[in-house]
């Protein structure tokens, strides 16, 4: 399996993950949603104990108003953060 391939099972991974801890198994809830960024990115959003910052969050990605993301809206986060880190960190030169 090649990394990005390896990246994508764990993207799916921790969305099971999180999602399986309340309610519907296909959404993460604003509880696990916090948990998640919380767990899974405290150096990406250091922000996401502070409960505003968790419901601008759900609130800017629950595109259906659920109050609820779907895997489609979890991407979403994870491709936003992931762009945020590269123009942050991309673009210094890498350590030898």
């Amino acid at each position: 399996m090649t990394q990005l391939e390896k990246a994508m099972v764990m993207m799916i991974d921790v969305f099971d993950k999180y999602a399986s801890t309340e309610g519907n198994k296909n959404t993460l809830t604003k509880g696990e949603v916090k948990s998640l960024m919380e767990k899974e990115l405290p150096g990406m959003l250091q922000k996401a104990k502070d409960k505003d910052a968790c419901d601008k969050i759900m609130k800017h990605l629950d595109e259906n108003g659920n109050s609820e993301l779907d895997f489609k809206e979890f991407i979403a986060l994870v491709a936003a953060l992931t762009i945020i880190g590269h123009e942050r960190f991309g673009n210094k030169p890498q350590k030898k």
